[in-house]
């Protein structure tokens, strides 16, 4: 993102855009026909300068809107200097020009600090891929990502694979400005502060600094003394706040408007956001009251025809796990439990994992957890987890150029996919690890939905209704109801929790394999007036619930894993989706005394619904 007077531009890699936000004419396509490009930066004429990181070039949109290339070759891919036309980089993605006319490109998986300068490209520092501070090529960085020109004669560096802000000198010579390289948000004097993964750096007239890291934004320089401190965002999300209550989801750019506004791009929410006049107010509120732009699910399925993950892509697989089942296990209020985000599909230890759609990569480390169990592929759409990416069951690495490797001597350590890197529905993605099973995610972070809504896996049926095992009822203090009438009702006379101990069973699935059920609900009525559905679904899996929505979906005695009894006891009374959760109780107070039925209902998304009635009485 980048501002220039009133206007605001900022790039689209999905689109291949740079789009121009202006007062005189709103949005609009300021120049197309880009490889997903990148950071972009105006030169002193006028001149944006673009980090095209799918093509491997730096580029140049005139002021009457012609794009040219300033260095690099279309589609080559490599680390070579000299000669702007004859230069080589590797899906850079940091750009900045200084006064003079200086181009700094952040070359971000060649690892490097490059200098375009009269028509020549020169590597200021960096060498392999490490951490070392020092001078040119004895320095070292890690998916460099956000630069900034510092003082005239000084660059800043977010680099967010150290987890650190480096300065660069025009001499070469690299120190750390901030981050002890720790995982974090601690805030702190700048050698103690930590950070979660630096993207993008801004500065203001007064030379304070800007970072957007992780789902953060960040500043040095706003006190008399140097610390890092985080002034809005930390948790994954969307809201419109003061800074300090305001949510992002990947902000990845930043730039400072003429009133000492931050506008910033807030990547996974498909948003430009705004924080206003931060130096001078710190409770000044965001702006916009635009919400993410989401898929529908019949929207997510027009993208592109459903397929399996393996071969053949048309045949069905069985499902060992869907969107909304608890893993862990309630104990009580401190334990550690979450929502599956996904569509678990066993296959064969080694087997290969394709592709379901054409997607490109848009995360600049797109790869996360090398060598464990959930080593994972986050494209734009789709997420593939427990994948031993680029290789064989073997550890022999795919010949496809695609994949990065670092390497020890022929020992693989760590593995990339650049910013920009296509792939084609049905191309190997790798192979199953040692889980057995592919955890696949429909829809983007922080917006993901129920994958058997959103994919429309061919042959996938259900014919097999859910299992309601037992329908408990307790009080507001979760003590439950036994008390019975003469007739044996159980008396309710206060706020009562429903609470429906259910699973969900596929057609072609073992039979001890237990889902979640899609959606669940109740109703009371009374004799005369049954009903075979609910009104409304009170917990609904369509789409994921936010994290802290999980406790108030599952009861203590809950539990689900990799091994063990599973066991799924909702919480039927609380309203729980993908829009928001809450509590909710039955209230007698709107009901007469007397004899009712109370029916629990569990659907599935294929439309076979189970209930299990008990019968109550309200004694007020």
């Amino acid at each position: 993102i980048a501002v220039k007077g009133d206007e605001i531009y900022f790039s689209d890699g999905n689109s291949g855009n740079i789009h121009r936000l202006s007062p005189a004419t709103g949005l609009t396509v300021y120049a197309g026909g880009f490889d997903t490009p990148s950071g972009i930066a105006f030169d002193k004429n006028g001149g944006l300068l673009v980090a095209d990181s799918g093509s491997n070039t730096v580029k140049r949109i005139d002021r009457s809107g012609v794009v040219t290339i300033v260095a690099g070759i279309a589609g080559s891919r490599g680390n070579a200097d000299g000669e702007a036309a004859t230069a080589t980089f590797n899906a850079p993605i940091g750009v900045a020009v200084s006064d003079d006319g200086r181009i700094f490109v952040a070359d971000t998986y060649n690892d490097r600090i490059r200098m375009i300068e009269n028509g020549v490209v020169k590597t200021l520092a960096g060498s392999v891929k490490g951490f070392a501070d020092g001078l040119a090529g004895s320095a070292m960085f890690d998916t460099p990502l956000g630069i900034a020109v510092w003082q005239d004669s000084k660059l800043l560096v977010a680099d967010s694979g150290n987890r650190r802000l480096r300065v660069v000198e025009l001499d070469g010579r690299v120190t750390t400005l901030a981050g002890d390289g720790s995982y974090g948000l601690r805030d702190g004097t700048l050698g103690a502060a930590s950070f979660v993964q630096p993207t993008a750096v801004a500065l203001d007239l007064s030379g304070s600094i800007f970072i957007t890291d992780g789902n953060a934004i960040r500043a040095i320089g706003l006190r008399p003394f140097a610390v890092v401190e985080t002034i809005s965002g930390g948790s994954r999300g969307f809201r419109n706040s003061v800074p300090s209550a305001a949510l992002f989801n990947r902000p990845s750019g930043i730039a400072i408007g003429s009133q000492g506004q931050l506008y910033i791009t807030d990547s996974d929410n498909a948003l430009v956001r705004e924080i206003g006049g931060i130096k001078d107010d710190f409770q000044e509120t965001t702006s916009g009251t635009e919400e993410p732009p989401r898929f529908t699910s019949s929207e997510f399925r027009a993208i592109a025809s459903g397929r399996w993950p393996y071969e053949p892509q048309d045949r069905p697989r069985e499902i060992a796990g869907t969107l909304g089942e608890i893993r862990g296990k309630i104990v009580d209020a401190s334990s550690e439990v979450w929502f599956h985000n996904g569509l678990d599909i066993p296959g064969a230890y080694g087997e290969t994992v394709r592709f379901i759609r054409n997607e490109k990569v848009l995360h600049p480390a797109a790869v996360e957890n090398f060598e464990t169990s959930r080593e994972l592929l986050r494209m734009p759409t789709i997420g593939y987890i427990h994948i031993r990416l680029g290789r064989e069951a073997s550890g022999t690495p795919f010949d496809d150029e695609r994949f990065l490797f670092e390497t020890v001597g022929t020992r693989i350590i760590d593995i990339r996919i650049p910013r920009g890197t296509k792939f084609a529905a049905g191309d190997a993605i790798g192979t199953l690890n040692a889980m057995n099973h592919v955890h696949l995610i429909a829809g983007r972070s922080g917006a993901e939905m129920n994958a058997i809504d959103a994919l429309t896996l061919p042959g996938i049926t259900d014919t097999i209704a859910p299992i309601i095992e037992d329908v408990k009822l307790y009080d507001e203090n979760w003590d439950e109801l036994e008390t019975k009438s003469a007739d044996g009702r159980i008396i309710i006379n206060g706020k009562t929790r429903v609470v429906v101990r259910a699973f969900d069973r596929k057609d072609g699935n073992p039979e001890r394999r237990r889902l979640a059920p899609y959606k669940l609900s109740f109703m009371i009525f009374r004799p005369g007036e049954e009903t075979d559905r609910p009104g409304e679904w009170n917990i609904s899996f369509e789409r994921m619930p936010a994290h802290d929505a999980v406790k108030f979906t599952y009861a203590v005695g809950s539990r689900s894993g990799a091994t063990g009894e599973t066991i799924f006891n909702f919480i039927a009374s609380n309203i729980v989706n993908g829009e928001g959760h809450r509590e909710a109780f039955i209230d007698p107070s709107t009901l007469e005394n007397g004899g009712y039925t109370l029916r629990a209902f569990a659907a599935d998304f294929f439309g076979n619904i189970a209930s299990k009635d008990i019968r109550i009485e309200v004694n007020k």
